[in-house]
């Protein structure tokens, strides 16, 4: 059984909407899951050797949602080896920065170390307007791959 922190950035709604469904799945894989939706930094310390999963949108000029970007910024300077991570970006394909919001986390974090399971999901809104019917065999399958 693995814990796994559920980090949101959330513009709309639909960021959260994924998070909870994969707090959902995991949860019935037998994984301790806490979804953080207003995240802060101590929160993101208490993950520290354990899983994160990152589940953001992306504003329009490919930056972060006001609710996670505070916590991108908290971490910006630390070394995190001990940590495992996913990310599961939402964005919209006609749009410039498409996805950008999850590609700026998951460049921050290979850059401070951290390893990543598996690949990373991004969801094109334009593609699927339903983004956890995207996510959830996605996250059925992430969980496998946690220890």
């Amino acid at each position: 059984m693995a814990e796994v922190g559920i980090f949101v950035g959330t513009m709309y709604g639909n960021a959260l909407l994924v998070a909870e469904e994969a707090q959902a799945i995991l949860s019935a894989r037998g994984h301790k899951a806490q979804v953080f939706e207003d995240p802060e930094i101590r929160d993101w310390e208490a993950c520290q050797g354990k899983y994160v999963l990152v589940v953001t949108s992306t504003t329009g000029q490919g930056e972060l949602p006001e609710s996670i970007a505070p916590l991108y910024e908290g971490i910006r300077d630390m070394y995190q080896p001990h940590l495992r991570y996913g990310v599961i970006a939402l964005g919209d394909s006609s749009y410039e920065h498409f996805c950008g919001g999850g590609k700026k986390f998951d460049a921050l974090l290979q850059e401070q170390g951290a390893q990543r399971i598996g690949e990373m999901l991004m969801i094109d809104a334009g593609e699927d307007p339903e983004p956890e019917s995207v996510s959830n065999p996605w996250v059925e399958q992430w969980a496998t791959l946690l220890s």
